[in-house]
């Protein structure tokens, strides 16, 4: 199957992986349409991918080799404990971490920058209508309508994609909340006693702080850090979250956005519940340089309708103690590829996608929850714990040992 028509909604890294995937499918005319007007590459915060997931990805085609990363090897586990003069606090284990670290922006200008010269960009245009037919999809924005023989959903957990074809699909609040920041290396006062190879978890009851160096996109690096925590029930948060809740307003806040209760409450983990050298990263993270997102997961029920396809956030948001964000991005547009060069119909592309897709999707949702659950909401007594009773514990959490990504299926 060669040529035809097709749309990608969002152009985020999932959007410019898919479009990139349909156009090495076949597709002869590919349109991006991404609501945002600003340059994406100036999101500065920090991913991370397995080397194993890497070596798939990279030979896919789908990640550079030339790229900047940061290499981890291990993750070190550390409690705040008046026992140990150390600032970084008492090590209670140490457990293999082969990861490589990427700053968000540079990935997206490589992902964007790789786009087939003819597709057609179009920024600062939403989609606000879908039509799905026998023989296509019509797209409607502010200036019109077309028609598409494909459309994939990359418009992310909000998705205007999957509301239009599984409008029953309802994000819910997980009861916690990640916050996230990320800042000039250079900003630390002693870096020296954290090993560049380290990605550190400094643990407390109901939550963790997980720091980890990324490339800043210039040459430099930058410290990138993702703090759990659960709030306190009667915070008021300002997001009008909820078990359950429909998610059709606000549901993070911006930047420099931190209301006054919220900013105290991490001021609360910096001095009280994390070791020294861990607290004071957050105290010199800049307002503007913090932002902060409720937790939620869902998968819709299938990865496709008709001529309708979801990648990414839009097809199924895992918790990001998967350490496998991206990396499920870039596998569905793989996966997308393969299916579209191996079809002799649509119809058929479609299902080899969803066949693939929709069951690793909810896979990596279950883990995402199971996680959850271990490092946040049901923490063990992390004073207790050693090197022996933490590989323990992780096991059991970790479950079949999909943390970083599922094996990608060869093409």
């Amino acid at each position: 199957m060669r040529g035809g028509r097709v749309a990608v909604v969002g152009g985020s890294v999932a959007g410019c992986a898919s479009a990139l995937a349909a156009h090495r499918g076949g597709a002869d005319e590919i349109t991006v349409y991404e609501r945002a007007a600003d340059d994406l590459a100036d999101r500065g915060v920090g991913l991370a991918v397995h080397d194993a997931r890497y070596a798939e990805l990279e030979s896919a085609g789908y990640l550079h080799a030339g790229m900047a990363w940061v290499q981890m090897e291990r993750r070190r586990w550390y409690v705040r404990d008046g026992s140990t003069a150390d600032p970084l606090g008492r090590t209670i284990a140490e457990t293999p971490f082969p990861f490589r670290t990427y700053n968000w922006g540079p990935l997206w200008r490589e992902l964007h920058g790789r786009l087939p010269k003819t597709a057609v960009l179009r920024t600062a245009t939403p989609v606000e209508t879908l039509r799905p037919g026998p023989e296509g999809t019509a797209v409607g924005t502010a200036t019109g309508e077309e028609r598409y023989d494909l459309v994939i959903g990359a418009d992310g957990y909000r998705s205007t994609v999957r509301a239009a074809v599984f409008g029953d699909v309802r994000p819910a609040y997980a009861g916690y909340l990640a916050w996230r920041g990320a800042l000039p290396e250079s900003r630390l006062a002693d870096p020296s006693p954290w090993p560049d190879e380290v990605c550190a978890y400094a643990v407390f009851p109901g939550g963790h702080l997980i720091v980890y160096r990324i490339p800043d996109g210039s040459g430099g690096r930058r410290v990138n850090w993702v703090l759990y925590t659960s709030p306190p029930p009667d915070l008021d948060l300002g997001l009008g979250l909820g078990r359950g809740l429909r998610l059709t307003g606000p549901t993070s806040l911006p930047p420099g956005g931190l209301t006054e209760a919220l900013t105290a409450h991490l001021r609360h983990v910096a001095d009280e519940l994390l070791p020294p050298f861990w607290g004071a990263l957050l105290h010199v993270t800049a307002p503007a340089e913090r932002f902060l997102q409720p937790m939620y997961d869902f998968a819709a029920p299938r990865c496709s309708a008709g001529r309708v396809l979801l990648t990414g956030d839009a097809a199924a948001v895992a918790r990001p103690h998967t350490g496998a964000g991206a990396v499920k991005a870039l596998q569905d547009a793989t996966a997308l590829e393969s299916a579209l060069a191996s079809a002799d119909t649509w119809d058929e592309a479609v299902a080899a996608y969803d066949g693939e897709r929709t069951p690793s999707g909810r896979a990596m949702v279950d883990l995402g929850r199971r996680l959850g659950d271990a490092l946040v909401l049901a923490t063990p007594d992390w004073r207790t714990m050693d090197q022996t009773a933490l590989e323990t514990w992780w096991r059991r959490a970790d479950g079949a040992g999909a943390f970083g990504g599922r094996v990608l299926r060869p093409s």
